[in-house]
């Protein structure tokens, strides 16, 4: 007898554990968790099949006491802004590594309810001050001599803020920001580039009255080289200062040398003919007045 007691309630936990294993294998667990994060605006992202479930986000500081990100509770979006939740105003503070947490859930659940027994999917760990892609930057180029411009870099702003200030990337990175600048000749293959350690940078040695063309690059050497240089800006070109003669190509040179010549020997031709001409008419005129007399 006890023995089929025994048979019976291991049956039923059976059953209740496959019952439970059915339900779980039916819910929308969340999928492919990925981190897309562009001048510090940082966005959570994953799949998952469309139902009623809603999904709430938790994340941890360096594996630390997990918290609940205020704008993702119950949500039934497949995308989380985390930017306000992770916050790297100074790298001495703020340079931390966050793991997310997305709980599914029943829609309309009571959220001080227990979770563990919904599907959790955790996140890849992921840093913003170290993995936060950095736009394309504008900037303008002025010239200050001969053979030297200034560029002068505007500091693209991100979406956190400091109370009422807006801050940019500098506010962030600070000393580990700095711009690569590429420069060429128009109409040269030859490039060359510099970094600059702040935002305004001098560069010299061009040539004079040459147009040159430059590119902007954020430039971070203290991250890993997948993320250390931001996307390029567009391009912006100087304009040449060269004399009339000098924006001749050789070509155009050679055949304007070479017209000019012709136009001279016509023009000396003519004038050897019409000479000639003159001198033959006088000889007949004095012939003619010889017979009369």
């Amino acid at each position: 007898m006890a023995s089929l007691k025994t048979a019976l309630y291991v049956g039923a936990c059976m059953t209740a554990w496959m019952i439970t294993t059915a339900k779980m294998d039916i819910i929308p667990k969340a999928e492919n968790v990925h981190w897309q994060s562009v001048d510090f605006k940082t966005i959570l992202i994953w799949t998952a099949t469309p139902s009623d479930y809603t999904y709430t986000v938790l994340y941890s500081e360096d594996g630390g006491n997990w918290d609940t990100n205020p704008d993702c509770i119950q949500i039934s979006d497949s995308e989380c802004d985390m930017t306000n939740s992770l916050k790297p105003f100074d790298r001495l503070i703020f340079d931390r590594t966050y793991t997310a947490d997305i709980q599914t859930e029943p829609a309309g659940i009571n959220y001080d309810s227990d979770h563990d027994e919904f599907p959790h999917t955790y996140s890849p760990p992921f840093n913003p001050y170290r993995q936060s892609e950095i736009s394309a930057v504008n900037f303008t180029v002025e010239s200050v001599e001969e053979t030297a411009v200034s560029i002068n870099i505007i500091d693209p702003l991100t979406s956190i803020h400091e109370h009422t200030k807006q801050l940019s990337i500098r506010d962030i990175l600070k000393k580990d920001l700095k711009y690569k600048i590429m420069y060429y000749k128009s109409g040269s293959t030859g490039k060359r580039d510099v970094t600059s350690n702040s935002s305004t940078a001098k560069i010299s040695n061009l040539d004079a009255g040459q147009s040159y063309c430059f590119m902007v690059a954020a430039f971070i050497p203290s991250r890993a080289k997948a993320h250390k240089q931001g996307e390029w800006s567009s391009q912006i070109c100087t304009p040449g200062h060269k004399s009339p003669l000098g924006e001749l190509s050789l070509g155009a040179l050679v055949g304007g040398i070479f017209i000019l010549i012709v136009v001279l020997i016509i023009i000396v031709t003519v004038a050897v003919l019409c000479c000639k001409c003159c001198r033959q008419k006088k000889t007949i005129q004095q012939s003619s007045h010889s017979t009369v007399v």
